[in-house]
């Protein structure tokens, strides 16, 4: 067997899970550890090198910093072996846009780097986490994935991890991309991509840091209190986003403070509870301060104002220069 070898990192997720009956809804997520689920591949007939590593076997939910960090570690690791062809991430649906854009602008782009999980259990009528990872192993391994970014692999479609979020709490093609849409198509036979490489041979974009600035989401409704920017001051923010109404709006006192925020310093990032659209620059926003989220939904604003923060970026023009280039 060649040395050559594609690395896989276990946090858990669904796609360890099991319900102990094919017909239950319910079922405990992270119970399958990496060396048991690796054998399934065997005995499926996958042909791969296939290198595990369990490091946790938990609900996405409960996935943090801590985690983010050894993971982030371990795939820098992985991309200085020269005989590490790829790395998978085995990871519960729920945060995996989170995981994947963290690392998607923490990492370099000279391997392939596939988030993959599933939204039934191991056990359950359907299951999709085989034929997922099936697919991701084919990602992995093929050098054209390289420059890509981090990839998600869901229901036989390749996400970037730019543009990659889930979209529904239970059907199997659980995710959508917005704005560019899938960049690929997969099956355990096959892998087809939409498009060239679009960040060939680039370096990581900002320096990981375990303690990142806490930056929270302020999720707009109807009658909402300026109170509640308040409130996210006082807990320690650093940045705030808006999970605004239709095009990143609020009603006006929470503008008003959210703009006296930013003449505190805390920069503010207006970004859209609407599932797709892009949040572009209004007029109010150079008078305030405030900087739009294009593209990213509140969940990767808020990752992305994290790293600028951690990394020395606070101007708010300059932001809006990050924010822009997604």
């Amino acid at each position: 067997m060649s040395d050559k070898h594609i690395k896989v990192f276990a946090t858990g997720g669904t796609i360890a899970g099991v319900a102990g009956s094919a017909t239950r809804r319910d079922y405990r997520p992270g119970q399958i550890g990496i060396a048991d689920f690796l054998s399934e591949m065997d005995r499926i007939g996958l042909s791969a090198n296939l290198v595990g590593e369990q490091f946790a076997n938990i609900g996405s939910e409960d996935i943090g910093p801590q985690l983010w960090h050894r993971l982030h570690d371990a795939a820098t690791r992985a991309m200085a072996d020269e005989d590490c062809r790829g790395i998978i991430i085995t990871h519960g649906t729920d945060t995996a846009e989170e995981t994947a854009f963290l690392l998607d602008q923490t990492l370099p782009t000279t391997k392939p780097v596939v988030v993959v999980g599933a939204m039934r259990a191991a056990d359950a009528v359907g299951s999709d986490g085989l034929r997922n990872f099936a697919n991701a192993v084919r990602v992995a391994g093929d050098p054209d994935a390289a420059g890509r970014g981090v990839l998600l692999v869901m229901s036989d479609r390749v996400f970037a991890a730019r543009d990659a979020r889930k979209a529904h709490t239970e059907m199997t093609d659980a995710f959508k991309a917005f704005p560019r849409g899938p960049v690929g198509h997969v099956t355990p036979t096959s892998l087809e991509w939409f498009g060239p490489p679009w960040r060939t041979g680039e370096p990581a974009r900002y320096e990981f840091y375990e303690d990142m600035p806490k930056v929270s989401i302020l999720y707009a409704y109807a009658g909402m209190s300026p109170d509640n920017v308040a409130q996210a001051l006082e807990g320690g923010a650093k940045g705030i986003v808006l999970a605004g109404f239709g095009h990143g709006n609020a009603p006006r006192g929470i503008r008003d403070a959210l703009a006296e925020a930013v003449r505190q310093g805390v920069p503010v990032v207006r970004a859209s509870r609407v599932d797709e659209g892009l949040v572009d620059r209004e007029p109010e926003d150079d008078t305030a301060g405030f900087v739009a989220a294009r593209a990213l939904g509140p969940a990767r604003a808020r990752i992305l104002l994290q790293l600028l923060l951690a990394n020395g970026i606070t101007d708010p023009a300059r932001i809006q220069q990050e924010f822009s280039r997604r």
